[in-house]
């Protein structure tokens, strides 16, 4: 019975014409072997290929002490895709850095996947007793991480691009103690 059901759905409806729509974005610490290995997938996706900035990986020692964050798609709950990624780390006590911010090409407007990363990255650092949290971000990014509460604490050039060395206004990030279950974003309506 259940595959009449399946069958009559196919002969009814045409299946290629329905797109690939997740109906919301799951934001929350590296849990699974998947979300690592596909986190590290995207990653080398936009620093090697996209932006080419490293050549073959862009993994670098700060890996092996980093907690990395995702942002998984969902469909009807269900994980599906990993579509951003952020990594956090302690450089001294209360000192904490972001890092390796990226966003699937694909995903980049669907919503705050970004910006709760950035979210997400913090306010756990906060819950760890961050002091300063700081990242050294891509001039093009600058505008975001103002609208999120960051000053612009000096520009430089890091890898042959133009950045600048940002800090969170942590009173804007209250902790968040539950970094493993994270934030839920609801997917933008496409029109």
């Amino acid at each position: 019975m259940f595959g009449e059901a399946i069958a009559g759905v196919s002969e009814e409806f045409d299946l290629a014409s329905v797109l690939y729509a997740p109906t919301e974005y799951r934001i929350k610490w590296t849990t699974l072997p998947w979300e690592a290995q596909e986190a590290y997938k995207l990653r080398r996706a936009v620093f090697c290929i996209e932006q080419g900035i490293f050549v073959g990986d862009d993994r670098d020692g700060i890996d092996e002490r980093a907690q990395q964050l995702v942002a998984v798609s969902c469909i009807a709950g269900m994980p599906e895709q990993v579509v951003g990624t952020v990594r956090i780390h302690q450089e001294a006590p209360g000192v904490w850095y972001g890092s390796r911010l990226a966003v699937h090409a694909a995903f980049r407007r669907h919503g705050k996947i970004g910006a709760t990363l950035i979210r997400l990255a913090v306010t756990s650092a906060h819950a760890l007793g961050c002091e300063t949290f700081l990242a050294h971000v891509q001039s093009q990014n600058v505008p975001l991480f103002q609208a999120l509460h960051w000053d612009v604490l000096a520009e430089e050039t890091l890898l042959g691009r133009p950045h600048h060395l940002m800090q969170a206004q942590l009173e804007h990030y209250p902790p968040c103690t539950a970094p493993r279950s994270g934030f839920v974003t609801q997917a933008r309506s496409v029109s």
